[in-house]
């Protein structure tokens, strides 16, 4: 069996990247070893012992003598126990107990029980989806069949055992094709109808959802902004196809299963809710160049609870992919750039108690205290952020309808996430249909030709320039922000009332000058 030489391919995990991997393997003569080579992690290394074992127990032999595995491009780190699997075949295709033209069109992967069981691999969609755009056939262990699903076809197929694939590569036996996921309608859960009062925070969050727009919520413990920021989903589109796939391999590439043990997963967009706690790692990608939060929130929301609690590090770290939609995870020899092109939803109290502007009174904050706590957040954050909206308490006229209240008055006009939902649907429709992008991603040179303005409107805009000091950036976004309101009441056209309620809604411009009482009570 000396003199042997076999190549079989793979894919290596490089964030949503997956290049391609040749694992040559050579028989030499000599003292029995077994050298691998090419970058190997330690797990890649430990799958000699794994190897061995399963070759012996599957009832092949394992080759005496020198034996080289070269994991090629040797420049490339290799990673995670998917290599077992390509191993374990070169070797029996170089000791010619496996036909070696058997291997040529196919790509191998899995991790090996002792055994020779093929278990399941971690970050392997990204390979799939690489390794559907060619001719090869994919061959997978049975346990990643949610991976498989995504890019189900003739040319994937699943296998439990290393004596199944041996078997089929000999032409002895056919493995089975990988089935392909069906998605479930999606159910809005929880209902907008169910917030009671804050009509003025469901209307901002209906045009947050029309146009993609970064939405800042301010109130006091209870007024229902956590509630509000988990109905978002449901006034949004479902995923498309590209969307869905492309939510699966950053889930994928993370090492999470979403929808597992789900009979028919929905194509609800992501909701993502890190604690304060979480680290920038967390946050933006952690250190095995995996996508953190902010990826994972892509084509979804990214709801940031407690906003000034978070880290400086952490806050600072979002106003880039804000902007661009992208994230860029480096460390000391690599860099990953993942999407990010994440809805942000954030909430935050009126002052350290939360109580600030209370009747009660209970609020014993200090104007130094509010300060200190307002200054947590930078100017140029909530610069990027294109609506702030006050919460008040809910009124309990309103939190008591539908119980005892008679005629149940207070819950005239209330519509359901469904309803909403027609209208934003037909607003980015119309969007998409004008710019191609929807209004939140606009740049510059679209909005002048967007976002004009008859001379009363401008007017308007002038003078909240002037009175608040708005900078170049929040102009362009309360431009942004009218042509959403137009474009949910079907207008053509900016009308001096969409600018007037766009300028309204960002609270902290017009706190920041004093011209009302930073944190207000609004208008149930």
């Amino acid at each position: 069996m000396a003199g042997g030489m076999s190549t079989v391919v793979s894919r290596a995990p490089v964030g949503l990247a997956a290049p391609l991997v040749r694992v040559e393997v050579h028989l030499g003569c000599g003292l029995p070893a077994f050298a691998l080579v090419g970058l190997p992690e330690t797990v890649v290394r430990e799958s000699r012992e794994r190897v061995r074992s399963a070759i012996l127990n599957s009832g092949y032999e394992f080759p005496s003598g020198r034996i080289t595995v070269n994991l090629s491009p040797a420049d490339l780190p290799k990673q995670g126990g998917r290599f077992d699997l390509p191993i374990a075949i070169g070797i029996l295709a170089a000791s010619s107990q496996l036909p070696a033209r058997a291997t040529a069109g196919c790509e191998f992967y899995g991790e090996l029980a002792l055994s020779g069981e093929l278990r399941r691999t971690n970050q392997l969609l990204p390979a799939l989806i690489a390794g559907a755009r060619t001719e090869h056939q994919l061959i997978v262990p049975a346990a990643n069949d949610w991976e498989a699903s995504w890019v189900a076809g003739p040319q994937v197929k699943v296998a439990r055992h290393l004596c199944e694939v041996c078997e089929a590569l000999r032409g002895g036996a056919h493995l089975r094709c990988a089935g392909a996921i069906e998605h479930a309608p999606v159910r809005a859960r929880p209902d907008i109808s169910e917030v009671r009062g804050q009509f003025t925070a469901k209307r901002a969050l209906e045009i947050a959802a029309a146009g993609c727009h970064a939405m800042l919520m301010i109130g006091p413990p209870g007024a229902g902004k956590t509630l509000l920021a988990q109905c978002l989903p449901g006034l949004l589109p479902p995923l498309d196809e590209s969307e869905l796939l492309e939510v699966a391999s950053l889930a994928s590439a993370a090492g999470q299963r979403p929808g597992v043990g789900v009979e028919r997963p929905a194509r609800a967009r992501p909701f993502r809710s890190p604690q304060h706690t979480a680290s920038i790692a967390a946050v933006i990608g952690g250190s095995s160049l995996r996508p953190g939060e902010l990826s994972l929130a892509h084509h979804g929301v990214l709801f940031l609870d407690e906003l000034p609690e978070f880290s400086r590090n952490v806050l600072e770290a979002l106003r880039e992919p804000l902007e661009s939609g992208v994230v860029v995870v480096g460390r000391a020899r690599r860099t990953c750039e993942y999407p990010a092109g994440f809805q942000l939803i954030a909430a935050m109290n009126p002052c350290p108690c939360g109580y600030a502007g209370e009747r009660s009174g209970r609020c014993r904050c200090t104007p130094g205290d509010m300060a200190r706590y307002r200054r947590r957040l930078s100017g140029p954050l909530i610069d990027r952020i294109d609506m702030h909206v006050e919460l008040a308490q809910v009124p309990v006229e309103y939190l008591m309808a539908g119980s005892d209240l008679p005629g149940d008055s207070a819950r005239v006009g209330v519509e359901s996430s469904a309803v909403i939902a027609a209208r934003v649907a037909a607003a980015r429709r119309a969007q998409m249909a004008r710019q191609g992008v929807l209004n939140s991603r606009l740049d510059p040179a679209q909005i002048g030709g967007v976002c004009r303005l008859d001379r009363e409107s401008r007017a308007l805009l002038a003078a909240a320039i002037d009175r608040l000091g708005l900078s170049a950036r929040a102009y362009h976004r309360v431009l942004k922000l009218a042509r959403t309101c137009a474009d949910l009441a079907a207008e053509p056209q900016i009308r001096r009332s969409d600018v007037s309620e766009a300028i309204g809604l960002r609270t902290l411009d017009r706190a920041s000058q004093g011209t009302e009482r930073y944190f207000a009570s609004e208008t149930m």
